[in-house]
């Protein structure tokens, strides 16, 4: 796809989750290197430079997208002649992608191994990574059930229920309102993130908070699934992510309410590092309150980027 195509298929849902998002730019940014027939590094470097904007701008939530653009384009400098650079942006996003693939399934394993036969476990939109945990546990024979938000507006809790149904994992799908309820009858609960600050804050799809609160209060463990590059190298100074307001019309159609009745669609909530039991990585699990650390040895930086 091209880097249009990408940032047009980011914002309308065409392409969802963090991981899949950042491989989608990370390809795009391959393509566009590879398509690439020209001989001025400058007009090059221009390219480059427009097209990560553009894919920036396309989900501003997610960090994953930022890390996988930056990680794709790094070293690349003017000085050098076009081929290297060409190369360079190939080389960096084709490992972006295959390092992600493999973290999830990492994931997977070291999940699975917090998972008790018998338990059962809650989850909320569609993370690969927290759908990997389950999916191995599950493959490993231990008797477990699940419960899956719907995940509203867009209801990316039937992708879940019907990816683990053909896995054979007993499932249920539950309405949003339903968590607390159902949460009584929880043993564990595995979320994926968009974005983990230095501060340990997870933000994840609307909803999560709603989870980590009610888990918090029937001492249910709380669990985020995340490869390492959904860390924020920009949060060291400061735990504020801006959240995506979607359009109205996800929520309601045109007549169905009066138009003095104001709409408000967030994508993404706010959790904080207190109602987090452990960060599972591809790397290991840590505290969320090691994630300023964690960032600081990830991205070998010492300060807030800016």
């Amino acid at each position: 796809m091209t880097i249009e195509e990408t940032a047009t298929a980011i914002k309308d849902m065409s392409i969802r989750g963090a991981g899949k998002i950042a491989r989608a730019c990370a390809s795009a940014l391959y393509e566009l290197a590879e398509s690439y027939d020209g001989d001025d590094p400058e007009e090059f470097m221009e390219m480059l430079e427009d097209a990560k904007n553009d894919l920036i701008a396309s989900r501003p939530t997610a960090v994953s997208l930022y890390n996988g653009v930056m990680y794709s384009l790094k070293g690349i400098g003017k000085w050098m002649d076009v081929e290297e650079m060409r190369r360079e942006v190939m080389n960096n996003a084709d490992e972006f992608i295959k390092d992600s693939i493999q973290a999830v399934k990492t994931i997977g394993e070291l999940g699975a191994e917090i998972v008790d036969d018998g338990d059962v476990i809650m989850t909320h939109c569609n993370s690969s990574a927290a759908l990997s945990v389950i999916k191995e546990a599950h493959a490993q024979g231990k008797n477990i059930k699940v419960y899956a938000t719907e995940t509203r507006p867009w209801r990316q809790g039937l992708i879940t229920v019907r990816q683990l149904a053909e896995a054979g994992v007993d499932v249920t799908l539950i309405v949003d309102s339903a968590v607390r309820l159902v949460m009584e009858d929880v043993d564990k609960v595995f979320v994926g993130a968009d974005t983990i600050t230095a501060q340990g804050t997870l933000f994840n799809k609307v909803g999560t908070s709603q989870l980590a609160l009610a888990a918090n209060e029937l001492d249910v463990p709380f669990y985020v699934c995340t490869e390492s590059y959904k860390f924020s190298p920009m949060s060291l100074n400061s735990d504020n992510v801006r959240i995506e307001v979607r359009e109205t019309a996800e929520i309601v159609k045109e007549g169905e309410v009066p138009k003095e009745v104001k709409i408000y669609n967030p994508v993404f909530d706010r959790t904080p590092a207190k109602f987090i039991d452990t960060i599972i990585t591809e790397k290991g699990g840590i505290s969320p309150y090691k994630a300023r650390d964690f960032i600081i040895e990830q991205f070998g930086i010492k300060e807030e980027v800016h």
